[in-house]
């Protein structure tokens, strides 16, 4: 056999405590939260300012990276230079040959 157990009567008293209670314990949240907040956006600044930094520092290595880019510029064009005269060379010694190979196959067959 159960036994019944009297049902607890709320209230407006209770019922008022109880939502005093929740209600207090909602605005201790808040204040928590609005606490918690306050020191997330101090790190988000103090990690904008890192990011700052970082950016700053980058910008100097962008500028280092223009200098070494100016001068593998100035050796691309040493080397174009050192292959055109190479080429004229090549073409000067190879038109020496042919006239010296024409010169004397001639003078073979004049004589």
């Amino acid at each position: 056999m159960a036994v019944m157990m009297p049902r607890e009567r709320w209230t407006d008293e209770r019922i008022d405590e109880r939502f005093d209670r929740i209600d207090t314990d909602i605005r201790e949240l808040r204040v928590e939260m609005r606490q918690g907040f306050e020191r997330i956006e101090k790190r988000f600044d103090l990690i904008d300012r890192r990011f700052e930094q970082i950016d700053k520092r980058f910008e100097q290595i962008d500028k280092r990276f223009e200098v070494i880019d100016a001068r593998f510029e100035r050796v691309d064009d040493k080397f174009d230079s050192m292959q055109r005269n190479m080429t004229t060379w090549a073409i000067a010694l190879l038109s020496a040959t042919v006239t010296l190979n024409a010169a004397v196959i001639a003078a073979i067959s004049l004589s």
